[in-house]
């Protein structure tokens, strides 16, 4: 009997190593006509943007270590790998700190060292471009890159919106555990974390 509560309590332990799967709200996702001037958007942007919206909508929870959905989930980085590789985009790097060295080398990034989004660092700043962060948990790589989402433009009141996988970002002030539509903030000056900047996606948009 002993050992048979031991097994239950372990179950129940390791049920919780990802407690985000089973306590997720749900995703959110959004028309691309409610983003501002999206029609400008070249042809192969308007693709990508319409494929990760309507991958948001398939309810998606937040999975570590997956970049497929039909495991139920992904995370940050295979999001953004699974996307682009579908959309037919040649030696895509899995980790978010490997898309981070493909972009610096094939793209063109631009650094942001601001916590103003009014800033004119971020001018260069297009739909459908990869954004990355540092210090949301500890990393042994280098660089330490740890969260990369793609940036979806403007709503139609003006607020900055981007799309990927989180376990616990904000949209419209819910926290959401999965793939999903995000507001596109600033972390705190106080905050572990750091937005480091954005860039054009090799072989799409730059």
């Amino acid at each position: 009997m002993r050992h048979l509560i031991f097994f239950f309590v372990l179950l129940s332990a390791s049920c919780n190593l990802y407690p985000n799967a089973v306590q997720s709200q749900k995703p959110e996702t959004i028309s691309s006509w409610s983003l501002q001037h999206y029609s400008a958007n070249p042809p192969p942007v308007k693709k990508l943007l319409n494929f990760a919206l309507t991958l948001a909508g398939k309810n998606l929870g937040y999975r570590y270590g997956s970049a497929d959905p039909k495991h139920g989930g992904m995370d940050c980085s295979g999001t953004v790998y699974y996307l682009l590789t579908s959309l037919g985009i040649k030696n895509v790097p899995r980790p978010s700190h490997l898309i981070y060295k493909w972009v610096k080398e094939k793209g063109h990034f631009h650094a942001v060292n601001t916590l103003d989004l009014n800033s004119a660092q971020f001018a260069k700043m297009r739909p459908g471009d990869i954004l990355f962060w540092n210090g949301t948990y500890r990393v042994q790589h280098n660089p330490n890159i740890t969260h990369v989402m793609l940036y979806l433009g403007k709503n139609k009141a003006g607020q900055p919106l981007m799309i990927g996988a989180s376990n616990g970002r904000s949209y419209n002030k819910r926290k959401i555990y999965g793939v999903s539509v995000f507001n596109f903030d600033l972390p705190h000056a106080s905050s572990k974390s750091k937005f480091l900047g954005y860039s054009c996606i090799p072989h799409l948009s730059c």
